[in-house]
């Protein structure tokens, strides 16, 4: 059994909690054109079984962002700032214990503190345009079931993190998202990336855009409807294109496609599914499907709590394909903090080059919101 703090943790947390009051109060003021806002999550991990080796570590997420709002300040109407600064810090469960490949925890980055996203937003009428350093999965392929779960697959398909460089956590990139809401229930969404993005070397400050790296394309149609209390659905179907070369100069062009449905039942139930395709001839990853449930308020005297259980298999071309197995359970204590226990059972671990055990992990996360 190990456990592997990172030594600045302790820092970390000191300087986050000694701040995060502060930065709430000034956020909460609606008429204030700078907003702050602060999270931590901290989780601890265990490997009971299979996969790597068993042990114990520990694992968080500093993030620090703040937004300055053009109209509020009446400089001039629908634009705003956005800045993102991250600390990463811990142990790395999928590399050291599971080695599986989807990644068992959506925030494993090992120990990084660096510039996470930085950009402009413009509004005028229907069209939004957003320009600068972006996290592709914060408008794209996302499930707003999906991102209760901590493996990382329910919040972006697999397919996107492994056949391609995306711009997705931790990295991100250099990028122009445009979208367009005709109408109250549909939306056009564009956005072009820096296709190979920056590692988080100079706290992801150095920046550079050349033909070599190439381009990942993305377009995605979103439908949503609301019909009556606590009934509704939104269903996003996209795709993408890749293109770059490599070290002889040859062009390389890759793409895929995906649909992600989010359904509520009603006051309790919310479900979601995903599925994604790549051409198999290109790609270890051709095909995912991913497909959950979350329940609110399960137990009767806490109806904010949600139990969630969801599956994710990821199809591969070269090794026995993976699927994850999670249910985890969200004890919401008040509006800033919540505690979430969270089993997952990994079925033929494939992040690895030789055979694994499957695997059963535990983890313990805490989430604060400031």
């Amino acid at each position: 059994m190990e456990w592997h703090p990172h030594r600045k943790t302790s820092l970390i947390l000191l300087i986050f909690l000694q701040n995060a009051t502060s930065i709430s109060a000034q956020g909460k003021n609606e008429n204030n054109f700078l907003t702050f806002s602060a999270s931590y999550v901290g989780e601890g991990f265990a490997n009971f079984s299979g996969g790597i080796k068993t042990g114990l570590t520990y694992l968080g997420l500093v993030s620090l962002n703040t937004y300055f709002d053009a109209s509020k300040a009446h400089l001039w109407e629908g634009g705003g700032f956005f800045l993102s600064l991250y600390n990463t810090h811990g142990g790395t469960p999928a590399a050291d214990f599971v080695g599986d490949y989807q990644g068992v925890s959506n925030i494993e980055a090992g120990n990084h503190t660096y510039l996470y996203e930085l950009w402009y937003a413009q509004k005028f009428r229907k069209v939004k345009g957003i320009i600068g350093m972006q996290d592709l999965n914060v408008n794209y392929a996302a499930s707003q079931y999906g991102n209760s779960f901590i493996n990382s697959s329910f919040g972006i398909p697999s397919t996107f993190a492994y056949n391609i460089s995306s711009p997705i956590f931790p990295l991100t990139a250099l990028g122009f998202h445009l979208e367009w809401q005709p109408t109250e229930h549909f939306r056009w969404k564009a956005a072009i990336f820096d296709g190979t993005p920056e590692g988080l070397e100079n706290f992801h400050l150095k920046w550079k855009l050349n033909k070599q790296d190439g381009f990942l394309n993305i377009t995605e149609i979103e439908y949503t409807k609301n019909w009556k209390e606590n009934h509704s659905v939104s269903y996003k179907i996209g795709a993408y294109f890749y293109n770059s070369q490599d070290s002889l100069s040859k062009s390389q062009k890759n793409g895929g496609f995906y649909l992600v449905a989010d359904q509520t039942i009603n006051e309790h139930i919310g479900i979601f599914s995903q599925i994604a395709v790549s051409p198999s001839s290109k790609n270890s990853n051709p095909v995912y499907a991913g497909l959950g449930l979350n329940y609110k308020g399960i137990i009767s005297k806490r109806q904010k709590d949600i139990l969630g259980l969801a599956v994710a298999y990821a199809g591969l071309k070269d090794r026995a394909d993976e699927t994850a197995l999670e249910i985890m359970y969200h004890f919401i204590i008040n509006e800033h903090i919540r505690l979430i226990p969270d089993f997952q059972y990994i079925i033929n671990p494939a992040g690895q080059d030789i055979a694994l055990k499957n695997s059963l992990v535990g983890f313990l996360r805490m989430r604060f919101d400031f």
